[in-house]
């Protein structure tokens, strides 16, 4: 329920404030005084796009925003599906900036269009001409019968399978297309494969044979390096550790004389054992380095299977091949389970099938059952809303399973003796829509949990008892819906429980709309006028309070 609208710097309203009743309220005025304009705002609060020139003043940011109710419409989980902090008196804002950006919020979090439409849409509902155009779709009819038939668990489950059953659907035909384009490669990839796996590479194979291959290179000058450090220090005349030698052999003389260079023979005894040590490893190494061909040869073959390996699969190291390797494994493993992988999405697909058509079923005869009493119910209504000779046939045959069921509805209308139902948007006038609408919406009424319903001049075309009639069906149906019309007969306005009067004044150099809900007093002043003109007569004004009084 619409608690409160507040609407800011929005076409030709500089600021407009209102508290709707929770029952029926109507909103009259001059043509061309605003009233659209207002309905163009709620719509924006539905997620209607933002259309060019929406702002009164282009240098201010526009602001609609409505106040809801909402406790009593089970709201909850779908704000917890949209991530939206759940508050029974939920606030709906959309700002739109002067440079034309638009933004929407609920309880102060920032949502897409989508998510603003979704909540809403399930809110507000307004009817207008394009309610019209809407009800000669097949989406609408469905929504219709479904509506009356009151099987929305019923369809969100279907809904789920379906889901369900297209995602399985669809892993089928890729896991088919990836089964044929792998099996076409299946004999290419063994074949990189098994090369791969004859190299048996190792993860840090390279780094030690490009090492080895480097001193296999340059054996013979890492020998003669080696063998003249081993010369210099112990084999020549002049070797290191010979002098090394005779300066400990002094420093021990020294010490029989004093004590005070007993550290720095220490030191240098140190120095003679380390570099004993290492002459002795380098003479071993220089034994070592020999020339050995076969072994050279050896290590360039089998890097130059490694670079060659690398080169074909366009990597650097061998960690990369073995990643390679592991990946063709992976293929030619899952090629060889593709049949099996096949077969069970099959049964799974076959089983999630029946589980669909079940309720698709279950769905379908709901769907019969519930048309004979709307047409029935629908009848009964077209005599009140002056539509005497009206008849309408809804018509209902078997599709593929598409996300709203199996059926295709089709409503067949004719508003006049004799004419054979045909398609909606073909047979009806402008008129003989919106009342076909109405009576749909009243009959409905008790079937949905829509709290708010918005008329939009839905009375085009009536007057009279019929007025007076379509009057009595609203005034009806806000006894468990909150109803907002805005309506020229002044039969419809009497029947509110609170009356709202939009008009134009100029302010400055511009003309704003303004609107004010009206007292008694007024309400008879408007109404007489509705009946007789600006200047209404004592008649128009009694009848004016007989109409009320009636209410």
């Amino acid at each position: 329920m619409l608690t409160h609208l507040y609407i800011k710097n929005y076409v030709l309203i500089e600021e407009l404030s209102m508290s709707p009743h929770k029952a029926f309220n109507v909103i009259t005025g001059e043509t061309g005084a605003g009233k659209s304009i207002m309905l163009g705002a709620i719509g924006l609060l539905l997620g209607n796009r933002v259309e060019r020139k929406a702002l009164f003043s282009e240098t201010e940011k526009c602001i609609i925003e409505g106040t809801l109710h909402i406790a009593a419409y089970q709201m909850k989980p779908l704000f917890e599906e949209e991530g939206l902090d759940y508050d029974p008196q939920t606030i709906i804002r959309r700002e739109i900036s002067p440079s034309g950006k638009s933004r929407a919020f609920i309880n102060d979090t920032p949502v897409t269009l989508e998510t603003l439409h979704k909540v809403t849409g399930r809110l507000i509902d307004i009817h207008s001409q394009h309610d019209n155009l809407q009800l000669g779709t097949q989406q609408f009819q469905l929504k219709i019968v479904d509506a009356y038939a009151q099987q929305t668990p019923a369809l969100q489950a279907y809904r789920q399978q379906f889901k369900i059953h297209t995602s399985l659907q669809k892993r089928y035909e890729q896991l088919l297309t990836d089964s044929d384009l792998q099996k076409r490669e299946l004999d290419y990839n063994k074949f990189l494969l098994e090369e791969l796996q004859t190299a048996d590479l190792k993860e840090d194979e390279q780094e030690t044979l490009e090492e080895s291959l480097r001193v296999l290179e340059n054996a013979e000058e890492i020998g003669e390096k080696l063998s003249l450090v081993d010369e210099i220090l112990d084999k020549s005349d002049y070797a290191a550790l010979e002098a090394l030698r005779q300066a400990v052999s002094t420093l021990v003389q020294l010490g029989k004389l004093t004590n005070q260079y007993t550290s720095l023979h220490e030191r240098a005894e140190s120095c003679l054992i380390e570099l004993k040590e290492v002459a002795a490893e380098i003479e071993s190494e220089a034994e070592k380095v020999e020339l050995d061909p076969e072994q050279l040869q050896n290590i360039q073959d089998r890097l130059s299977t490694i670079y060659d390996l690398q080169k074909k699969h366009k990597v650097n190291t061998n960690e990369a091949l073995l990643a390679v390797q592991e990946r063709l494994e992976e293929k030619v493993a899952r090629v060889l389970s593709f049949d099996d992988e096949l077969a069970q999405l099959q049964q799974q697909i076959q089983q999630s099938e029946a589980q669909l058509m079940t309720l698709a079923q279950q769905i379908s005869a709901r769907r019969k059952a519930a048309i004979p009493l709307i047409q029935q119910d629908l009848s009964a209504l077209f005599k009140e809303v002056g539509l005497p000779n009206a008849t309408l046939d809804i018509q209902m045959e078997t599709v593929a399973p598409t996300l709203e069921g199996i059926d295709r509805i089709n409503l067949l209308f004719s508003a006049n003796k004799g004419v054979v139902p045909q398609e909606i948007r073909k047979v009806a006038s402008g008129g003989e829509f919106s009342r076909l609408m109405l009576c749909i919406k009243y009959v409905l009424a008790g079937k949905t949990a829509m709290p708010t319903v918005i008329f939009d001049e839905i009375d085009t075309g009536i007057s009279g008892e019929i007025a007076l009639k379509v009057g009595s069906m609203m005034k009806d149906m806000s006894l468990q819906h909150q109803v907002v019309s805005i309506s020229h007969l002044h039969q419809i306005a009497a029947k509110a429980d609170k009356h709202y009067f939009v008009y134009k004044m100029d302010k400055t150099e511009r003309t704003i709309s303004q609107m004010k809900a009206l007292s008694q007093e007024e309400r008879i002043h408007e109404i007489a006028q509705m009946i007789s003109g600006a200047e209404p007569s004592e008649s128009a004004i009694l009848s004016a309070k007989e109409l009320l009084a009636s209410n």
